[in-house]
């Protein structure tokens, strides 16, 4: 193996030209662009207004070609620039729409580095520009509140401190480009199921706590320009108008002075989009004939008789306009900025998913050293569907036509040459409701019993068809899984080509947790790969060979069973179809299982190194309202690795309950073979703060605190005191 691990300032190197060394920005100031903006609106006729308010095409907003306002144009999604769609809603053929397919989001949160997520929406950015897009339509945020949830490959974490750290650079590194991030779905969108009925009932402290935080930190440090509203209901009303959510929280308390844009079909009501918040209502023509008349949504004609008739301000309508130019000026549509010209699939933003997926990825078991393979394997038994299966066309609107995907399979191949001899058999077939096939499990033992090691990748699957995300469609739009079991019969070639070969690695695809409780005890190897991107395949032979040291920590509990999950515990979960009630409240992820001592399969922030570390000499120093925390990590082992080390929080006396711990800092420190580092995690008061909904506001209470250091929430090396 090699003894230098390749640190992620490789990427930005190799990205320094095409990527970094130009930063969009508008010509004016938010002044400016509040006085410029009113001069167009006062150009405007109100048909001319109402025309910017609703889509113009699938996945365009209207413009106002007289004034030189061109139309705004969107593009999904969160991991990738889209396939194209045109005018309508089919995708085109014969058109250059093959892109960078970068890894998922809960991929990218692995990586707990925040720099990268710089690097990813740089590459979304560039490559948006490049193919004439002005908004992109990510990322995806929310709460990963129940493993089920067929979106949680797309979104970032169960933790609301790390969503918040992984999302800034992320928006940051895409609105560098010129090109406006879009952070979706706002709010309490945590279940596909029912999304489009669901009235979803929570606390003010379990809204504050847990399912806002990423939400206020994409617009007040990442400077977001565009939010998107859900499908879900909140507290009885529409997401994507709700006064509460959107006028009172966002644009008031937050000060967001961008424009959120409903999700396509989100918006009910004429009258309430107009009065609670809603900027841009986007939605589907598939309803409206070969020729839709776009001015027949509830943003459309309607609004332009309601203001002519007196029933309606145009106040409100200039609002909306005004937030739209903001936009515009922001990201150069307007105002005579150049517009960056982006570049497209480069090898450097191939590069970038790489590096992604290096890190991203989660070493979960290594008994007896089974990893990094050893130069006596000579030849290897690859099993499992997954293994040679392409992901990129999957997920619902997150599909990206990707230029080239590596697969597993072909990874092994390109790292092995001709060295090691690779054989592959499928193993499972991939069908709803397939069960083991004694035949393909047969071919696999018998390959399994004839190499020196078995590498069997399987999981969860993303459905193909857009249309048909039913079939095979376990991590996608639309649709949640109903448990956790391995589908397709897996369970069974797993346990039979362990007994087989007990040298064998179980990789692991998908957006989330999996129950791995029949085997997981006898499998020495097993690696979570999530959907790793174009790269991915030579991403995880790197790892699986020991040319890069896997660093990726989980962004979320894998619990045992479905049943641990507190969602399904103290929750509901998916609701009755009218309503969800949150009875879990703050107990989300790791916060119930160590607040209520339930063992998970996996801990959050948990991951493993071919290398080792030790934690020593702490030291709290605690202010009024702050403290610094330092301590030092020796690499300890005899190769170079990246820990990630995370800071909890407990406060010893409380006023209200409180989860065990709380993150509240980390930093992923990279370090050679015996170097040490001293490491600092500085936490201002917002660290030690709680919502007091009997109050309904945030308090810090004076005490003791315990700042707690750990490689995983499970996984403690040093603890320490400090009194506020």
């Amino acid at each position: 193996m090699n003894t230098k691990l390749k640190f992620p300032i490789f990427c930005y190197i190799i990205c320094s030209v095409s990527i970094f060394s130009a930063k969009a920005q508008s010509a004016y100031t938010d002044a400016q662009i509040a006085f410029k903006s009113d001069s167009l609106i006062k150009l405007m006729t109100l048909e001319e207004k109402v025309n910017m308010i609703h889509a113009s095409s699938s996945f365009t907003s209207g413009g106002v070609p007289r004034l030189g306002i061109p139309e705004m144009v969107t593009s999904d999604g969160p991991h990738g620039v889209r396939l194209e769609h045109g005018r309508g809603w089919g995708a085109q053929k014969g058109v250059l729409d093959s892109g960078t397919y970068l890894p998922t989001g809960i991929c990218l949160a692995s990586t707990w580095n925040p720099a990268l997520g710089f690097a990813f929406g740089s590459v979304l950015g560039s490559e948006a520009n490049f193919r004439g897009k002005d908004v992109i339509l990510g990322p995806g945020i929310n709460i990963m509140r129940s493993p089920l949830n067929g979106r949680n490959f797309e979104y970032l974490s169960e933790d609301p401190y790390l969503v918040s750290k992984m999302v800034v650079g992320y928006i940051k590194g895409v609105q560098a480009q010129g090109i406006s991030a879009c952070v979706k779905h706002f709010a309490g969108n945590n279940q596909e199921t029912n999304r489009g009925s669901i009235d979803v009932q929570m606390s003010e402290r379990a809204l504050r706590e847990i399912y806002l935080p990423g939400f206020k930190a994409a617009i007040q440090e990442g400077g977001v320009y565009t939010l998107m509203g859900s499908y879900n209901k909140f507290r009885g009303q529409w997401a994507t108008q709700n006064n509460y959510l959107i006028n009172q929280i966002l644009k008031k308390e937050w000060g967001f002075k961008g424009a959120v844009i409903s999700d396509w079909g989100a918006v009910h009501s004429t009258a309430q989009a107009m009065w609670n918040g809603t900027d841009l209502e986007m939605g589907t023509d598939l309803d409206m004939g070969p020729h839709p008349n776009y001015g027949k949504f509830f943003l459309g004609d309607t609004v332009v008789t309601l203001v002519k008739t007196g029933k309606m301000p145009v106040s409100l309508v200039d609002d909306k306009v005004r937030r739209l130019l903001y936009v515009m000026y922001k990201t150069n549509m307007l105002g005579g900025g150049k517009r960056m010209k982006g570049e497209y699939n480069t090898a450097a933003h191939q590069a970038t998913a790489q590096k992604v997926a290096e890190e991203g990825i989660v070493l979960l078991k290594n008994d007896d050293n089974i990893l990094p393979l050893k130069s006596d394997v000579k030849s290897i038994a690859v099993i499992g569907y997954n293994a040679d299966r392409k992901q990129a066309m999957g997920g619902g609107s997150s599909q990206i036509k990707a230029f080239f995907e590596v697969t597993p399979l072909q990874g092994l191949q390109n790292i092995a040459g001709k060295k090691v001899k690779i054989t592959y058999t499928k193993g499972y077939n991939i069908a709803r409701g397939a069960g083991a096939d004694a035949d393909m499990i047969k071919q696999a033992v018998q390959a399994a019993s004839k190499a020196d090691v078995a590498v069997i990748v399987g999981g969860w699957t993303h459905g193909y068809d857009y249309n048909v995300w039913s079939d095979n469609a376990y991590d996608t739009e639309g649709f949640d899984k109903t448990d956790m079991q391995m589908p397709f019969g897996q369970n069974e070639l797993i346990k039979a080509v362990l007994a087989a070969n007990p040298r064998t690695v179980v990789v692991l695809m998908g957006g989330g947790p999996i129950d791995v409780t029949q085997w997981v005890s006898d499998a020495k190897g097993i690696i979570q790969a999530w959907y790793p991107g174009m790269e991915g395949g030579n991403a995880l032979a790197k790892i699986i060979f020991g040319q890069v040291n896997p660093s990726g920590k989980l962004p979320v509990s894998f619990p045992k069973k479905l049943e641990d999950a507190p969602a399904i515990k103290l929750g509901q979960y998916p609701g009755d179809g009218v309503t969800v009630n949150y009875f879990d409240d703050i107990y989300v992820g790791y916060r119930y299982f160590d607040t209520y001592k339930v063992e998970p399969q996996f801990a959050f922030g948990y991951g493993l190194s071919y290398t080792t570390f030790k934690y020593s000499d702490l030291h709290v120093q605690t202010g009024d309202k702050t403290a610094t925390v330092t301590f030092k990590i020796k690499n300890t082992g005899a190769v170079a690795g990246a820990e990630v080390a995370q800071l909890y929080v407990k406060q010893e006396k409380l006023n209200l309950p409180r989860p065990e711990k709380e993150l509240k800092g980390f930093d992923k420190v990279f370090l050679q073979a015996g170097e040490e580092k001293t490491v600092t995690l500085t936490l201002n008061e917002d660290a030690f703060k709680y919502f007091n909904d009997v109050k309904n506001q945030w308090e810090m209470d004076p005490g003791v605190f315990d700042f707690i250091v750990g490689s995983s929430s499970r996984d403690i090396r040093l603890t320490g005191t400090g009194t506020l």
